[in-house]
């Protein structure tokens, strides 16, 4: 009883470590929870409409999309400039269609199946003219050939998996087209949905027929704007506090911008680092001009353009190059040429220059073989068997093979970088060989015999050898340069003493305001993702640490000196508040003009008050009016001149954005141009749908979008 008492006793100190207990098990669960939403936050790349997109969904995207370029290019490998657009795309795709499928939704409209397959059926659609199914004899996409592969390859899958990897890059690349196919048509379903709910207006379409047609001449008074110094008017903090609020509409924009400062420095070759590679290219030329076979020469001297050693067109070289060549003489060598657009020192040696076909028709027969010798016999019989008149295609299926005849043109193959002896022999063959001759190529893996079947178009090809070297920096170079910089960094921690100190090291405060975070680079300097970063998470007024960038040539500084929040500009934004005092200046300027012409009658009092005059011909309501006197573009004139008759002085002053005018009219004329009730409602229809074209703006307005993108890549 006693040890119950006593456990009694302890009752309050229980019951608290109990709670305390269940208090740390329930908050270390919170913990973990709110670790679990900000590790998925930290990995988000954007949002659309409450739908939000992680950086592994958004780069499968940026992938399929990179697979299908790189497949109907024929290409390996896409530059940083190229992956950047195709980024880009893939956000912009991915935003539309998350708006189109939303408004879509609520309308209730969809993409059927046997939409699809109707419009499939049908093969119209230009989409489906970029895809392997189609017809080479009609030209056009074939529902059958689709249909064909796709239970192919799923044949494959069960059967030979093997043969379904090889069709696997075909097939990925259908189901992208056909998922955007569908969107597309989506999306078309949308715009013709509000395409339906625009009427054309026979008043409407009479009106604008005759804005077009309805010409006029006129005597036009201008005072230009340009004629009263600025000096001499006053514009107050109240005057563009309320141009603002009266043009307040023009100045939303839907994301955030950053203002900033910067200095950017590139890194060159000094006098000495110049000196050491016209020496070594100098001895370069010297080899290139004997050298019996130039690849030798080439590879050594690490050239950025590579010898192939086979006949090219001209655009297999860079411009600067192609330009010297229709100059030389074969066997020539140039002098080191010096090429301050790319920054390069060239030599050119031009091996040959041919008449060439441009589209080579031919077909192939492989023969294979382990035994050397059995190899090299049957690939003899074979060719002797063809010189007796056998039957190509017969002779090709014998040994598992079509036959068939295949175009090549030059573009599939001259801007290789690198090429084996067994393709340079096979090419020059190619351009080079008689059409039906048969020949008997021996390469490295076996023999190929090969029949040129038509030949056309024939160019000019040459065979060229270019040593082509960056004028590039020094190691010691770059130190030099980065030690100065980084001195001016660490001494110059603030934007004030930045802008002070800047020309004392001989470098330039350079401006950008309204940077977006979906711009790739800084500046424009390639490799400044870093520095993007830092600016959008920095507060104004701070400065960057020193940023490495560009190819390894560029040193960056950065002081934010300006935050634009989403929504509205604030008058105090420097470039707004510029713009805002120039639209003040023009009003007073105008009112000042108004009111010294108040009581003109005639281009001859508006003469005596300082107008300059000028003949303005066909003027027509439907186009501003080009004022050569102010150099203005002026919309305000085209519908003064429309309002007024033959002969009659318009002395009520038609302000514009380069000046205050009177004019006479001098002539109206009416085109001969037959009116057409039906076509000029349609192309009333038309214009009217341009304009609503811009729905996609507003509903981009409207769809809370957050773009993260540039914490990616």
């Amino acid at each position: 009883m006693a040890a119950i008492g006593k456990i009694r006793s302890w009752g309050p100190i229980l019951v608290t470590v109990i709670g305390l207990a269940l208090f740390a098990f329930i908050a270390e669960e919170l913990f973990r929870s709110f670790d679990s939403v900000r590790n998925q936050e930290r990995q988000r790349v954007g949002e659309v409409l409450g739908k939000k997109i992680d950086v592994q969904e958004f780069q499968k995207l940026v992938d399929e999309y990179t697979d299908v370029i790189k497949m109907t290019q024929g290409r390996e490998n896409l530059t940083d400039a190229e992956l950047n657009q195709v980024k880009d795309m893939v956000w912009n795709q991915y935003v539309q269609n998350a708006i189109i499928e939303k408004e879509a939704q609520a309308l209730g409209l969809t993409v059927t199946d046997a939409e699809m397959q109707a419009m499939l059926q049908q093969g119209t659609n230009p989409a489906l003219a970029n895809t392997p199914f189609v017809n080479q004899q009609t030209g056009r996409f074939d529902a059958n050939q689709l249909k064909q592969f796709l239970a192919q390859y799923a044949n494959a899958q069960k059967q030979n998996p093997q043969v379904a990897e090889q069709m696997r890059p075909i097939y990925n690349y259908w189901t992208f087209m056909e998922k955007n196919i569908r969107q597309q048509l989506l999306a078309q379903k949308y715009q013709a949905l509000l395409g339906g709910c625009l009427l054309s207006n026979p008043v409407s379409a009479r009106m604008a027929f005759d804005g077009e047609n309805q010409e006029s001449d006129i005597l036009l008074a201008a005072f230009p704007y340009s004629d009263i110094n600025d000096n001499k008017v006053e514009v107050t903090d109240a005057d563009i506090k309320a141009k603002y609020e009266e043009l307040k509409p023009r100045f939303k924009q839907p994301e955030e911008t950053r203002d900033i400062k910067y200095v950017d420095v590139k890194v060159e070759a000094s006098t000495a680092d110049r000196a050491a590679l016209n020496k070594t290219v100098a001895a370069y030329r010297e080899e290139l001009a004997n050298a019996e076979d130039p690849a030798e020469v080439v590879r050594k001297s690490a050239s950025l353009v590579s010898y192939l050693g086979i006949p090219q067109t001209k655009t297999a070289f860079p411009l600067d190059i192609a330009n010297h060549l229709d100059s030389m003489a074969v066997g020539q060598t140039t002098a080191v040429i010096e090429n301050k657009q790319d920054n390069t020192l060239n030599i050119i040696r031009l091996m040959a220059k041919q008449q060439l076909p441009d589209s080579i028709q031919f077909r192939v027969i492989q023969v294979v073989d382990a035994d050397a010798a059995k190899m090299k016999t049957r690939a003899d019989s074979i060719f002797n068997a063809l010189q007796a008149g056998a039957d190509f295609e017969t002779i090709a299926k014998k040994y598992g093979q079509t036959g068939e005849k295949t175009w090549l043109t030059s573009a599939q193959y001259q801007q290789s970088n690198s090429m084996d002896k067994d393709s340079r022999t096979y090419l020059n063959t190619l351009n080079t060989a008689a059409v039906n001759s048969l020949n008997n190529l021996a390469m490295t893996n076996g023999n190929i015999i090969l029949q040129v079947t038509d030949r056309r178009s024939m160019v000019d090809k040459y065979s060229v050898a270019v040593i082509k070297k960056t004028i590039d920096f020094t190691k010691d170079t770059y130190s030099a340069a980065y030690n100065k910089f980084s001195q001016f960094v660490s001494e110059n921690q603030t934007l004030e003493a930045m802008e002070k100190n800047a020309a004392k090291y001989g470098y330039q405060v350079s401006e950008r305001p309204g940077m977006r975070n979906t711009e790739h680079y800084v500046a424009n300097i390639h490799s400044t993702r870093e520095a993007l970063k830092w600016i959008f998470d920095a507060k104004a007024g701070e400065v960057s640490p020193l940023y490495e960038c560009g190819d390894n040539d560029h040193l960056l500084v950065v002081a934010l000196t300006g935050i634009n929040k989403k929504g509205y500009l604030t008058p105090d934004n420097k470039e707004l508040k510029e713009y805002l005092k120039s639209e003040v200046l023009k009003d007073k300027k105008a009112a000042q003009i108004i009111e010294k012409i108040k009581g003109v009658k005639s281009l001859a009092d508006a003469k005596g008050k300082g107008a300059k005059v000028d003949t303005v011909k066909q003027v027509t309501f439907t186009a501003p009016v080009f004022v050569k006197l102010t150099g203005a573009s002026e919309p305000a004139l085209s519908g003064a001149v429309a309002a007024i008759q033959k002969g009659q002085f318009c002395s009520t002053p038609i302000k514009g954005n380069a000046g205050v005018y009177l004019f006479q009219v001098e002539r109206k004329n009416t085109l001969n141009t037959k009116y057409d009730a039906k076509a000029a409602e349609e192309r009333s229809k038309q214009r009217v749908m341009q304009m609503a074209g811009n729905f996609m703006q507003e509903l981009y307005q409207n769809a809370d979008i957050t773009d993260k993108r540039y914490l990616f890549f």
